[in-house]
């Protein structure tokens, strides 16, 4: 079958490899769209660590059931359309035993610590195989991204009280705009891009504030009265937002880390005490983000096609790659369709 594969750092093409077979609690899908995503980019230019070469990149999943094993329980039908959980979990490291399996220790994400689904079939689990009736598979394919942004909202227990800054709007930021504002609260969108602004604005967002042009620090005190955001949430993943994100939130504030910094942060340390600040991480997402996801996108006035830049076949999967490169503000998902 048909396979996308990275072989080294600038090297991205079409191979073949063999067709696989499930087993007695396996689902076979045919994969329709799977999206590039900030890791499948740094794959490709030689900068994600957790890789090892030659990888096929690929977990965010679009797809349609083709055969299930003999011991997948009802409920699972060829012909549904489906979304993946991509990640594993171990069940016995201390993540998994306090329930938190969205952040096993020896997790193996899709196209990173194995490979992904960027083919033609993948045969999974039937435990990671998470029903989307109702929805396209192109849509399907969106689904993982935003329930990461859905999941950092959730780990910064956001109300109708709070102001949320959110930092970055590519996918998984403006998964946190759209769950931030459906659940009450104010949202502030920072990005370099107005495009990507604007977008936050269709989707939720009270408010833009672009950081390339504009005084960040004057803006948040104008539209905070003084106070700035109770939460922020950092979805960039540079020591620039890091930093951005403790000095700017409030006192007592909590601030929520979904980006990885590639580069070591120096903080001023005292406003984590000063201001008593609640920080954490948010890493990948539950099955309750998942199907928060789902959920809005069953109710059809949610535009994904704003969120699609582009859709390639496979063929024209390294010249999107490489057009990604020259335009990052430009790009919210590329889908590759099988």
């Amino acid at each position: 079958m048909k396979a996308i594969q990275i072989s080294a750092p600038g090297e991205l093409g079409v191979v073949d490899i063999n067709t696989p077979v499930p087993g007695e609690d396996e689902v076979l899908l045919k994969i329709k769209y799977v999206g590039f995503c900030g890791s499948d980019l740094n794959t490709f230019l030689g900068k994600n660590p957790m890789v090892r070469l030659p990888i096929i990149p690929g977990h965010e999943v679009g797809a349609v059931i083709e055969a299930v094993g003999k011991s997948v329980p009802a409920g699972l039908e060829p012909g549904m359309s489906v979304t993946v959980n991509p990640y594993t979990n171990c069940g016995k490291c201390a993540s998994c035993r306090n329930g938190k399996v969205n952040a096993c220790r020896y997790n193996e994400t899709f196209g990173v610590q194995r490979d992904g689904t960027m083919c033609e079939y993948v045969a999974v689990p039937w435990t990671k195989v998470i029903p989307a009736i109702g929805l396209s598979p192109r849509d399907c394919a969106l689904i993982e991204p935003m329930s990461v942004g859905f999941h950092a909202v959730s780990r910064a227990q956001v109300t109708d009280n709070d102001t949320v800054m959110v930092i970055g709007c590519g996918m998984i930021g403006l998964g946190a705009v759209v769950r931030a504002a459906l659940r009450g609260a104010d949202v502030i969108a920072v990005d370099v891009d107005d495009e990507k602004l604007a977008l936050a604005a269709r989707l939720g967002a009270t408010h833009g504030i672009n950081s390339k042009t504009e005084d960040v620090h004057a803006r948040l005190m104008e539209l905070t009265g003084g106070f700035g955001p109770d939460v922020v949430i950092e979805a960039v993943g540079s020591p620039v937002t890091y930093v951005m994100a403790v000095d700017e939130v409030a006192f007592t504030g909590r601030v929520v880390c979904i980006g990885y910094a590639k580069n070591e942060v120096a903080f001023q340390t005292k406003y984590f005490v000063q201001k008593e600040l609640n920080i954490c991480g948010s890493r990948n997402a539950l099955p309750a983000d998942f199907r928060g996801v789902i959920n809005l996108l069953k109710k059809g006035n949610f535009q994904t096609d704003r969120l699609i830049s582009k859709v390639v076949k496979p063929e024209l999967a390294l010249q999107a790659m490489q057009e990604w490169i020259e335009a990052p503000g430009k790009i919210f998902r590329i889908l590759v369709e099988f």
